[in-house]
């Protein structure tokens, strides 16, 4: 019997019967499946340590005042 004849048998069931089928099925695929070994996540604090430093307060605002130096443009 294919996986499709056997969802076409459980669509026939009804929704008491489907319950059963689902609680019967659901501890024995529960036991079947490997225990779940996730790898842990990277902390957020060491996800960019490979960018190194972070600009000083004084680069970013050097970095401002040129971006700014030219607005608003006479030219436009």
């Amino acid at each position: 019997m294919t996986l499709e004849q056997v969802l076409q048998l459980a669509k026939q069931l009804s929704l008491s019967d489907k319950v059963r089928l689902i609680e019967q099925l659901a501890p024995e695929i529960q036991r079947e499946l490997p225990p779940n070994h996730s790898q842990p996540r990277r902390s957020l604090w060491g996800i960019c340590a490979d960018l190194g430093t972070a600009p000083s307060a004084e680069e970013i605002d050097d970095a401002r005042r040129d971006i700014w130096a030219n607005f608003p443009r006479e030219d436009i």
